[in-house]
């Protein structure tokens, strides 16, 4: 994919003596550039109203990043028993998200090098859209699973580009428009966890009718990116890429900084799932009642939505985020200590805690379109980082339900989940080292 940003001569012969200053400017991209500089690059900047436009894609297209999954979770039961799921079945579909994410990932870098990641974005809503609007009316348990594939499609390509978007459109603040996409895809999240239950009973108690509804919002976000698919031709640097082809592919493999954000990024979505497909159930065992079992995942996920516009910002000015990686793992670490030390006692301050250290998918974000120096590295990083990562994440809510089931407690799979905030964390300081993946292929 071409590189499609706007970069300042002045800064290229920069960045080209020295790519150790060069990832430092990158690390301060909340600082503008210069006005003077602008004037010498050859393309003109953006119009005001398609910067504008394409902030209200990017939160629009965050807010659907996740109710396909998580309205699932909150009617999984009335589903089951509606189709005649066994228990073996609704247990692989838990598994499902981050397997597509996995396999449909791959496929981001191509698609977006063929029709540009403002059309591919705009085809991954669509398939949200249809996809939900089609799984709970097909029938069948095989029907429900490829609508339900077909809308994990749309959201793993639309993953993987949404950190592309940010270093296209916005190079000179990845760290704010990345916080408010991340603020926006932890709100969809916590309000789908919130009010699928409510919505479907307002809805007469159909958890077909309760699922079907979220195709609103994804068709409510194919909207903006329609224009946005005529106008990415003029985007940033495009004339430039086109006159020297498309830039050549990194071996992103060679690249030890790639591998660390890859782990960092597959164990803090194994963290993430952990939580969500468990951590009610820990607080139930516990003697915490359903309800308020809950109310303690959502506060969880709530804590994304502040948090996730904040930390990319403060990591954005910092050269190195290893500080960061360590607060949020050492928030973990507590936060699992309280749970298996007194699950119930402290339940509000270990549901706050582990929300905390969720807000490592924020940061991975970031540190993927900081750790680039070209909108076409930003693809490979980000497809490599987010596909592996995926992954990585597969076994880690089997392997606590097998730790749960066959152990009869807790306590196996707590020091399971505390033991993997260690690699998390070494994991993470080495993504977060001020280099770029060019310095490293």
């Amino acid at each position: 994919m071409p590189d499609d940003e706007t970069q300042p001569q002045t800064r290229t012969a920069t960045r080209a003596q020295s790519p150790h200053t060069a990832t430092a400017t990158a690390s301060a991209m909340d600082s503008p550039a210069p006005q003077t500089a602008q004037t010498t690059s050859g393309p003109a900047g953006p119009a005001p109203w398609v910067l504008r436009l394409v902030a209200v894609g990017l939160v629009l297209t965050a807010l659907n990043l996740r109710p396909a999954i998580t309205s699932l979770g909150a009617l999984l039961e009335e589903v089951r028993d509606g189709l005649h799921m066994s228990g073996s079945i609704a247990g692989v579909l838990t598994s499902v998200p981050p397997l597509c994410f996995a396999v449909f990932g791959i496929m981001a870098p191509r698609l977006a090098r063929r029709f540009g990641p403002g059309a591919v974005v705009c085809a991954g809503m669509v398939a949200i859209a249809a996809g939900l609007v089609i799984r709970p009316f097909v029938g069948s348990t095989a029907g429900f699973l490829a609508a339900s594939a077909l809308a994990l499609m749309g959201i793993a390509v639309s993953n993987i580009l949404m950190p592309v978007i940010v270093k296209r459109w916005f190079p000179d603040r990845v760290g704010s428009m990345t916080g408010l996409y991340s603020m926006a895809l932890a709100l969809g999240t916590a309000l789908a966890a919130a009010v699928t239950v409510p919505m479907t009973d307002a809805l007469g108690g159909s958890w077909k009718a309760g699922l079907g509804i979220w195709a609103v919002l994804a068709a409510v976000a194919v909207l903006p990116w329609i224009p946005l698919m005529r106008e990415g031709r003029g985007a940033p640097g495009q004339a430039t890429a086109q006159q020297h082809g498309d830039a050549p592919a990194l071996r992103i493999t060679r690249s030890r900084t790639a591998w660390g954000l890859a782990c960092f990024f597959g164990l803090q979505a194994t963290a993430a799932y952990i939580a969500m497909g468990w951590m009610p159930q820990i607080f139930r065992d516990a003697g915490v009642s359903a309800g308020t079992a809950g109310v303690l995942l959502a506060v969880t996920m709530a804590m994304g939505v502040p948090l996730a516009f904040v930390i990319p910002r403060v990591a954005a000015r910092m050269k190195n985020q290893g500080p960061i990686v360590v607060f949020l793992c050492a928030c973990g670490l507590v936060g699992y200590a309280g749970l298996y030390i007194a699950p119930a006692g402290g339940a509000w301050a270990w549901a706050l805690l582990l929300g905390i250290a969720n807000c490592a998918f924020p940061l991975a974000l970031t540190m993927i379109g900081m750790r680039s120096r070209s909108g076409a590295g930003v693809v490979q990083l980000s497809a490599f980082a987010q596909s592996t990562g995926y992954l990585i994440s597969i076994p880690g809510p089997l392997l606590v339900g097998v730790l749960y089931q066959h152990s009869g407690g807790w306590g196996l799979p707590i020091a399971l989940m505390a033991g993997l905030m260690v690699p998390q964390m070494v994991a993470g300081i080495l993504a977060g080292r001020d280099r770029t993946i060019e310095d490293e292929c």
